[in-house]
């Protein structure tokens, strides 16, 4: 760290959050960048607080959708993302191999759930949302069961 702390002295770049690429995948950024500001003692004390930041974030994001502002609401979202990666940080997660695992999970789901409906002659176009849920549902249990 020391010697990281002088690189960026010699490059002029100063502050706890300096030298984080802006090139990184913005999950993977965002915990970089929380990490750096726990290492000096600006962090959450537990996971239950990061919980609790979540809840107020969404508390937050649920009083913007009446007024539809599209910058308030990525604003929002931006907000619960960032405490989103904070949490896995503090479980000693990947925030983007979490999300990586959560879209492999859901294409899998949806595959089948396509599948199934398939097998009934149907297509997507021709359920309504509570079939699809229904199957999505069936779907997910037998992984679970699994």
């Amino acid at each position: 760290e020391a010697e990281k702390h002088a690189e960026r002295a010699a490059k002029a770049e100063a502050g706890v959050l300096a030298g984080v690429p802006l090139a990184l995948p913005a999950l993977t950024r965002a915990q970089k960048l929380s990490a750096r500001a726990a290492r000096v003692g600006f962090d959450w004390p537990d996971v239950h607080s990061v919980l609790e930041k979540l809840e107020e974030e969404a508390a937050e994001l649920k009083a913007e959708l009446a007024e539809a502002d599209p910058a308030k609401l990525a604003d929002e979202v931006g907000d619960m993302l960032f405490v989103l990666a904070n949490l896995a940080r503090k479980l000693g997660l990947d925030a983007e191999n979490c999300l990586r695992g959560a879209n492999r999970k859901f294409e899998r789901r949806f595959q089948n759930l396509e599948q199934r409906l398939a097998k009934e002659g149907k297509t997507l176009e021709d359920v309504s949302l509570v079939e699809m849920e229904t199957v999505w549902n069936a779907v997910k249990s037998e992984e679970v069961r699994q």
